[in-house]
Formats: structure tokens, sequence, C-alpha cells
């Protein structure tokens, strides 16, 4: 029996629902420990909205692109990638956290600065602050990721090939070198020993530049 075929899951690639375009894969979600892709993120068309969290069962890669069992209606209901706090006020400029309580006042009641007058003793308003949300124990993989070799920086991440079945990485696609001399290569999951902030391989940096090149397929950057 034939094994089954690979899926690769570069960054960047365009996707679209059953019904239209619906944007590009901006990260790729892992469990670290199962070494398994849980969801891709996906980005709307002209930055619509925040990313979208897509599970692996409503991606079809039969036809070569990513392609999602769901219309435009209902991947804008599917759970966002980034969701937003509003921290309290800071109290007064220059003192985050305090309340008018907390902060004595030096005689100085306004502070002009690039020709904005600030009132020292006007509380500011709430702070918008987005963070990532991705679930809990699961870590993004985004373009552009460190990769780390045994004995220093190798490369960045280009994006991920998958086992269909059960979703299993088998490949982390890196882009090693620099501009002159660069190329592309796949390195077997078996020598990736951490995924997260950074990746980290457990081969030299020539171990790495032995690989064989591969050729990605480059969505529009």
């Amino acid at each position: 029996m034939d094994a089954p075929a690979q899926t690769t899951f570069t960054i960047g690639a365009k996707t679209s629902c059953t019904d239209g375009a619906c944007g590009q894969v901006s990260h790729v979600v892992v469990n670290p420990v199962a070494r398994t892709v849980t969801h891709l993120v996906v980005d709307p068309e002209d930055d619509h909205g925040p990313g979208r969290l897509v599970p692996l069962d409503l991606i079809d890669t039969t036809t070569g692109e990513i392609r999602l069992r769901c219309t435009l209606a209902e991947f804008e209901t599917l759970r966002p990638a980034e969701a937003t706090e509003f921290m309290p006020g800071t109290g007064y400029l220059g003192y985050p956290g305090y309340g008018p309580d907390q902060v004595h006042c030096q005689p100085l009641s306004a502070l002009r600065l690039g020709g904005v007058v600030y009132d020292l003793h006007e509380p500011s308003s709430p702070r918008e602050v987005r963070y990532d949300s991705v679930p809990l124990g699961e870590v993004e993989t985004y373009r552009g990721e460190t990769v780390y070799a045994t004995d220093g920086e190798i490369g960045q991440v280009e994006g991920l090939v998958v086992e269909p079945s059960g979703h299993h990485v088998t490949h982390v696609l890196l882009r090693e070198g620099h501009l002159l001399g660069r190329k592309e290569v796949a390195i077997p999951i078996r020598a990736v020993t951490k995924v997260g902030d950074l990746i980290e391989l457990s081969i030299t940096k020539q171990q790495v530049k032995d690989l064989p090149p591969v050729d990605i397929d480059h969505p529009a950057r």
C-alpha cells in the first residue's frame, strides 16, 4: 500500500473557502509535544478583521491548494486568533498603574510634548492590548521564525510538511544561508528538539548545509 501523500503548509499561501478567496496563511499552530499541526491561522483578505483559527479537519489540500470546507460566512464565525483587552487607565502621565490617590503631584500641572499639552492631573484612558489567542499548550510557527543548529543560527522557517492522516509534522521547511548562496531545505522532524518562540535542531550548521535543496512554491510576499 502506498504511503499517504504529504501536505506542505507554506506560510503566506493563499486560502479560499467554497465560495471565494478568504485570505492567506499567517501562522501554523502546533502541538509541541505530539508534533502535530492543529490549526492554521488565516488572515482575511485586505486585513479585514482578525485572523481566524482554522481546525485541520476544515482544510482540503487534495487539489494542491489550501481550500477550506466552509463558506466565507462560516469562516467569519471561526474563533479569532487574536484577543483584545483594555487595561485600566494609567493614572497620571508617567506613572503607569497608579491611581489618583497614589501619586504625589508636583506643582507643574501640564506638560507640552511635541506640540501636545498633557494634563498631569487627569487620569489617562484605558489602553488597548492585543495578544495571540491559541489553544492552551500549543504554539505558533510563523514565516521568518529563527532556526538554530547546535552551533548557532542557521536560517528562517518557510513552512511545515505534514502527514495528512494524523497531521504529524514530518519536516520543517527552512530558508538557509544569506542572500547570496541561499537555499531551502527540509529538516526531518527527528532533528528538531524545540518548537516555540524559536526552533532548535539537534544537528550542526554543516549538516544542514549538506541537506539537498528543495523546491518551495513561494506565495507572493
